[in-house]
């Protein structure tokens, strides 16, 4: 295929079908780009080059920030030089999109939105951004659907792990939120959990360094280890099945990857439907109540602006976790037992009547 050679593809309309190869390119970060993550400030300013092209010029240097190498992680502030190698960009025919069920599916799920702040109710199975593996997530099913917005992700849920997601629409609004979730104390997050059997240990607060960056088989795993990343996990007690399973709510108090998964573990009860630090035969037990995923669900997210104005928002139970819940409470009442049940603050009754997410803000 044929392609044109240009400086800056934003400035040329090139022939049909014919692929663009650009010139070196440099960009200073605006005000609404602040806050970026360096891959996403570089797939967007080229939208017509694959994620793992992105990756891959990055990761080999020719990617520099104020004239250094830089990681795809690596935030980017206001007034950054950020330099762009020369790369072909595919005609648009060829650009890959999100289908469009995805899309459909992400406009549904978004419960709140102002003007700096949008949330989504995540569906279970869909990973929030693209990459290992991936090609399309929450942000990229965001930006097809809406593509003269700002989106941006403020944090980053598991892919099987529902719940409440936030996304910046002003790169102001990101820096903020940024700021807080550093912060012991400025971001409030909440998850309801199933766990194995019945937990005895009342209110728990776990405090377990995490190594989050070993491997094992080549798969990224997460294990309590001294010298790891402080680490801290609130459990509360919410209703008990039994000698089976018992529903608690998590604070998160730090945010680890895989940390209430890892810190469950730890304490004897993993989380039901976890593949990877959960026990077989209890998932098992629970696939023929009709868990077909991992029992987490990000519940309530509250936090405070920095400019004042408190925002609070939650999501109940998604039907299937609940048919769950109702399946463990039949077989309870079916065996004569009976366990304590109390109402975690702020969340919905898991088993009681399904009722649409109550977004606040003021």
């Amino acid at each position: 295929m044929p392609y044109v050679k240009i400086d800056s593809p934003a400035l040329f309309d090139p022939p049909e079908n014919a692929a663009i190869r650009t010139g070196v390119q440099h960009f200073e970060v605006s005000e609404d780009e602040a806050g970026q993550r360096l891959d996403n400030y570089i797939h967007k300013r080229l939208g017509g080059v694959p994620r793992s092209r992105v990756y891959r010029v990055i990761r080999k240097g020719e990617v520099r920030v104020n004239g250094k190498r830089a990681g795809p992680e690596t935030r980017l502030a206001l007034n950054d030089k950020v330099r762009i190698p020369p790369v072909t960009i595919n005609p648009p025919a060829q650009v890959a999109r999100p289908a469009a069920g995805l899309t459909e599916r992400i406009g549904k799920a978004i419960i709140y939105e102002d003007d700096k702040l949008l949330v989504i109710d995540k569906p279970a199975g869909i990973a929030v951004h693209g990459g290992s593996g991936i090609n399309f997530g929450v942000i990229e099913a965001l930006r097809a659907l809406r593509p003269d917005e700002y989106f941006e992700l403020v944090h980053r849920l598991d892919r099987d792990t529902s719940g409440c997601l936030l996304i910046a629409r002003r790169g102001s609004a990101l820096r903020s939120l940024h700021a807080l979730l550093r912060e012991d104390d400025g971001f409030e997050k909440r998850y309801l959990a199933l766990l194995r059997g019945p937990w005895d240990l009342g209110s728990k607060r776990i405090d377990a360094p995490l190594r989050t960056d070993t491997r094992v088989g080549g798969e990224r795993t997460v294990r309590v280890a001294p010298g790891g990343k402080a680490s801290v996990s609130a459990f509360r007690p919410v209703q008990f099945f039994g000698n089976k399973a018992t529903l608690v709510e998590v604070l998160l108090e730090t945010g680890r990857t895989h940390q209430i998964r890892v810190h469950a573990q730890h304490a004897g009860h993993p989380v039901a439907g976890d593949e990877k630090y959960g026990d077989a035969a209890f998932n098992e037990t629970l696939r023929t109540l009709g868990l077909k995923r991992m029992f987490l669900h990000a519940h309530s997210v509250s936090f405070t602006w920095p400019q004042g104005g408190e925002f609070s928002v939650n999501t109940p139970l998604p039907p299937d976790l609940a048919a769950v819940l109702d399946g463990l409470e039949a077989n309870k009442r079916r065996s004569g037992t009976r366990a304590p049940r109390a109402p975690a603050r702020g969340a919905k009754a898991p088993a009681g009547p399904r009722r649409a997410a109550r977004p606040r803000a003021r």
